[in-house]
């Protein structure tokens, strides 16, 4: 992996995000922002993981953007200087048992609540992405990983935290190449669950369990199941 900071492409350069929503709720007096976002939602394997930045609105990092327009390279080049520049910051995970014996929304909510634990302050209000206040009475900003700086910083930390948990697995469970699609579906994945069946790490409570020719392992149900959710993150 790269350690210097990357060279941005022509198609990223007008994508910043800024600092305005954070400015505005300083000017009301809330002090303490913290941007959240989450990572692993849609994987069939893994831990589902939030990601919690406090961003200080004196100095920028540039070159941050949305984690999912930036390559892997991109993202583990930026991790240190967002980790160093935040005046505070934390992950939280919800791990695979969680996620099934939980439900997802239970499983974020529970990984957020772990998150901003981890930051060592309280914060006097928090930003997230997306439509859904999984940690109540938090400002949901859609696409706000595009137009929050603290929730773009936020979104890298938590990417960057969880890819390197699974490329640490992945020699652990050879074959379902963890270390390329971080438990994500994709063809090798999805060949080698019909192969072997699931792993260690697997979501078995997820609806692909009822479709693999292995008959080994049964699907995980709870009392009150839950589908999964499309891919968010």
């Amino acid at each position: 992996m790269t350690t210097t900071a990357p060279k941005l492409r022509p198609s990223l350069k007008r994508k910043a995000p800024g600092l305005l929503v954070e400015r505005g709720l300083r000017d009301r007096g809330l002090e303490v922002v913290v941007g959240m976002d989450e990572v692993g939602r849609g994987a069939w394997a893994g831990p589902l993981t939030v990601g919690a930045a406090i961003v200080p609105l004196d100095r920028r990092v540039y070159k941050i953007r949305d984690s999912k327009l930036l390559t892997e390279d991109e993202r583990e080049a930026l991790f240190d200087r967002i980790a160093g520049w935040c005046a505070a910051w934390s992950v939280g995970h919800a791990s695979h048992e969680e996620c099934d014996e939980l439900g997802m929304s239970d499983a974020q909510r529970l990984a957020a609540q772990r998150a901003l634990a981890g930051l060592g302050t309280v914060p006097d209000h928090v930003l997230l992405d997306g439509k859904w206040d999984f940690v109540g009475g938090a400002t949901r900003i859609v696409r706000g990983d595009l137009t929050s700086l603290s929730i773009a910083a936020a979104s890298i930390l938590a990417k960057v935290s969880r890819d390197r948990m699974m490329r640490e697995v992945a020699d652990h469970h050879p074959g379902y190449n963890f270390e390329a699609n971080k438990g994500y579906p994709c063809p090798v994945h999805k060949s080698a669950l019909q192969a072997w069946g699931p792993s260690a790490i697997h979501r078995r409570s997820w609806v692909f369990m009822d479709h693999l020719m292995w008959n080994g392992l049964q699907r995980h149900h709870r009392p009150e199941a839950q589908m999964a959710l499309p891919f968010e993150g």
